[in-house]
């Protein structure tokens, strides 16, 4: 009696606004293998899918509202900071076609960066954002696409450039697909 339970969409809002966890929330406590601060699963949940223009601008998930017209469910391993991008090159073939769906998270503070990963890149003047392999060596780190038949197989990761995101995975839609 006299109990009145949120939404999950209002409680993960609230959260947020709050910097606290949706279990906080609810029991006054937080989990006890999980830090107040650090990232968390949130299961049954949505994120934005963005342009690759909206991904290449600073702070690009700041602008996410409510009304965002593009969302698919997330990825189990993602963390708070995340969204979705649709591979629209064939730079990453064969592994990553058009119209596989990136699942990407900001947070890099809690991931280390190594050799294999697969980073999106914003340009330092802000008109392109790029998806390749991270190659990380002694004499400096690269870019890699996959594509053996793609003109540039390397491009050295300069001051024009700035990793902003993980792929922590990718989504494929088989309904429509030929598998041989």
């Amino acid at each position: 009696k006299g109990d009145n339970l949120p939404k999950h969409d209002s409680l993960i809002s609230l959260s947020k606004i709050l910097g606290v966890s949706s279990t906080y929330l609810m029991q006054g406590k937080t989990v006890d293998n999980i830090k107040e601060d650090a990232s968390y699963v949130v299961p049954n949940r949505f994120i934005p899918l963005l342009s690759w223009q909206q991904a290449n601008q600073p702070d690009s998930l700041k602008n996410i509202r409510a009304d965002h017209k593009n969302w698919l469910a997330a990825h189990p391993h993602m963390t708070k900071d995340c969204y979705a991008l649709e591979v629209l090159g064939e730079s990453m073939l064969p592994e990553f076609r058009p119209h596989d769906y990136l699942y990407v998270t900001t947070d890099l503070e809690s991931v280390l960066l190594k050799t294999g990963d697969f980073v999106i890149l914003q340009t330092k003047d802000h008109q392109e954002a790029l998806f390749k392999r991270l190659v990380i060596e002694t004499d400096g780190m690269f870019l890699q696409v996959l594509n053996e038949k793609w003109p540039q197989q390397t491009i050295p990761l300069t001051g024009s450039f700035k990793i902003v995101a993980k792929i922590v995975g990718f989504w494929r839609d088989l309904s429509n697909s030929s598998i041989s």
